[in-house]
C-alpha cells in the first residue's frame, strides 16, 4: 500500500470536486490491488471525508473503460434505490465524484490515474467473517446488488479483465508458469501442483453451462470478498457494495461462490495453520440463508449449484495464487517470502473441506426453495 509520503495527496485532492479545504489522508482498506486513500476536507467549517484511489494500470489496463462501467452502474443502482423510495440512496450505492472538469477519473503528472468517491459514513468492512450475522448481511448485500443491475440498460459492460472467472484459462495460465519456471519455484510446489491437476477436469463445469444456455450471464460483481460489503456500525446491516472494478458480464455463481471462498473460511487467507483451516457450515448457511433472500433472480439450475460454486472458486482462486508464486509475485502484494504460496496452500485446504461437505451444504441450500 502506497504511504502519503510517497504521493502527494493534497494536490491529487484539489482536482477533484471536493468543495472543501485539503486537510490530511491517510491509507486506509486492505486490498491487495489499488491504492486507496481516505482523505479530509473542511466544508464551511465541518470535516468531510472521501475516498481516493490510483487504479492499478498494470493489471487494469484499460482504465476508461472501467470507469465507463463504474459510471454506468452506480448511476443505474441510485436511480433504482430513488425509485424504491430510498432516502439513502448515497449510502447504500457507491457515489462517484467528479474531477473539476467534469471527468470521471484524473490522471496525474506521473501517469497515475485516479478517481474519488463519497465516503460511507458509520460503516466498515471486515477481512474476517467471525458471524453468521455478517455473512447473511453480505450475501444478501450482494444478491440486492445483482438485483439492483438487472435491468441495467444499454450495451454489455466492458470487461475490465477479460476471462476473469474463466478456471480453463487459470488453468492455462498455470500450465504455462510451470513450464516457464522463471524463478525455479517449480520444485517447492509439488504437493500443490499435484492438488490442482487433479481438480482441473471440474474447471469448465459452470462455463460448459452457461454455453449450453443453461444459466444465464448477469452483471455481477465478481470479487464478492466479506470485505466489498461495508457493515452498518450501529445496526449490522450490509449497506453498501464497494469495490467495482470487476463488474461486468458474468455468472452469479461467480458471486456466490467467491462468498464461500471468502467467508466460510475460519482463518485469515495467508495463515500458515493449512491443517486447521476449514469451511464452517454455519457461515455457509448464513450466506445461502441471506443470499436467496434477495436473489429471488435464479433459476433451478443456478440454485444446485451454490455449494459447488464455492469450491470452483476457492479452487480457482488458489490456481492464481499458486500461478502468481510461480511468476516471481507480479500480481497480488505480497509482504513476505512464499506469501502467495501460503495463501495457495489456505485456499486448496478449503477446497478439501468444502469436498468433504459439498452435498450437506447443498442439501441446506436446496431447503431453503419456496
Amino acid at each position: 500500500m502506497q504511504t502519503t509520503s510517497s504521493v502527494n495527496l493534497a494536490a491529487v485532492a484539489a482536482e477533484f470536486d471536493l468543495r472543501g479545504d485539503y486537510l490530511e489522508g491517510e491509507p486506509y482498506g486492505s486490498g491487495h490491488i489499488n491504492d486507496t486513500f481516505r482523505v479530509r476536507v473542511t466544508q464551511a467549517g465541518t470535516p468531510v471525508q472521501y475516498i481516493l484511489q490510483r487504479l492499478n494500470t498494470r493489471i487494469f489496463r484499460a482504465p476508461l473503460d472501467l470507469m465507463a462501467n463504474v459510471a454506468r452502474v452506480t448511476a443505474h443502482a441510485q436511480a433504482r434505490l430513488r425509485r424504491q423510495r430510498q432516502n439513502d440512496a448515497t449510502r447504500r450505492a457507491l457515489t462517484l465524484v467528479p474531477t473539476r472538469a467534469g471527468e470521471a477519473l484524473l490522471r496525474d503528472a506521473d501517469s497515475g490515474v485516479w478517481r474519488a468517491y463519497l465516503f460511507i459514513e458509520q460503516a466498515r468492512t471486515y477481512d474476517l467473517t467471525d458471524t453468521p450475522a455478517k455473512a447473511f448481511e453480505a450475501a444478501r448485500a450482494f444478491a440486492r446488488f445483482q438485483a439492483l443491475l438487472a435491468d441495467l440498460p444499454g450495451e454489455r459492460l466492458h470487461e475490465t479483465i477479460p476471462r476473469f472467472h474463466d478456471t480453463p484459462h487459470r488453468y492455462a495460465a498455470l500450465h504455462e508458469a510451470v513450464h516457464a519456471n522463471p524463478h525455479d519455484r517449480l520444485r517447492e510446489v509439488g504437493p500443490e501442483l499435484d492438488f490442482a491437476l487433479s481438480q482441473e477436469a471440474e474447471a469448465g463445469r459452470l462455463l460448459n453451462l452457461a454455453s449450453a444456455g443453461t444459466i444465464p450471464e448477469r452483471v455481477t460483481h465478481n470479487d464478492t470478498k466479506i470485505n466489498n460489503v461495508m457493515i452498518d456500525d450501529r445496526s449490522g446491516e450490509g449497506v453498501c457494495v464497494i469495490d467495482l472494478d470487476t463488474v461486468m458480464p458474468g455468472l452469479a455463481l461467480y458471486d456466490f461462490g467467491d462468498m464461500v471462498r471468502s467467508a466460510t473460511i475460519n482463518l485469515p487467507e495467508d495463515s500458515t495453520d493449512f491443517n486447521q483451516v476449514r469451511c464452517r457450515r454455519e457461515i455457509f448457511e448464513a450466506l445461502a440463508r441471506g443470499y436467496l433472500e434477495a436473489a429471488d433472480f435464479l433459476n433451478a439450475t443456478e440454485r444446485a449449484h451454490l455449494a459447488f460454486s464455492g469450491r470452483l472458486m476457492t479452487l480457482e482462486c488458489g490456481v492464481r495464487f499458486l500461478t502468481d508464486y510461480l511468476l516471481g509475485d507480479v500480481y497480488f502484494k505480497v509482504r513476505r517470502p512464499r506469501h502467495n504460496l501460503d495463501r495457495c496452500r489456505t485456499q486448496f485446504a478449503l477446497v478439501r473441506s468444502i469436498i468433504e461437505q459439498e452435498n450437506e451444504l447443498q442439501g441446506f441450500a436446496d431447503g431453503l426453495r419456496v
